[in-house]
């Protein structure tokens, strides 16, 4: 469930928490960076997101395997108005 009260990337981190218990996590609001470009709003924020994550769920699983998981439990926030993900495995 999305919780709309709190910024994107608290959303997003508390997602990815549930679904993908990461052992490492950072969640970054580049928005403000894409200031002008396709996809930016006037607020500055919520629309370029970059994600660092380590998950044992990604353990014997392909690059392209562990992009799909990250983009399977955040597909809503996309599907909402997220038009930027770009993810770092670490």
């Amino acid at each position: 469930m999305i919780h709309a009260t709190l910024p994107l990337s608290e959303q997003i981190h508390a997602r990815l928490i549930e679904r993908l218990q990461p052992t490492e996590l950072r969640v970054i609001d580049e928005s403000a960076q894409h200031a002008g470009h396709m996809g930016a709003n006037d607020s500055g924020v919520g629309t370029h997101m970059r994600v660092c994550i380590a998950s044992p769920l990604f353990v014997g699983i392909s690059r392209v395997q562990r992009h799909r998981l990250v983009y399977d439990a955040l597909q809503d926030f996309i599907d909402q108005g997220l038009h930027a993900l770009a993810i770092e495995l670490i």
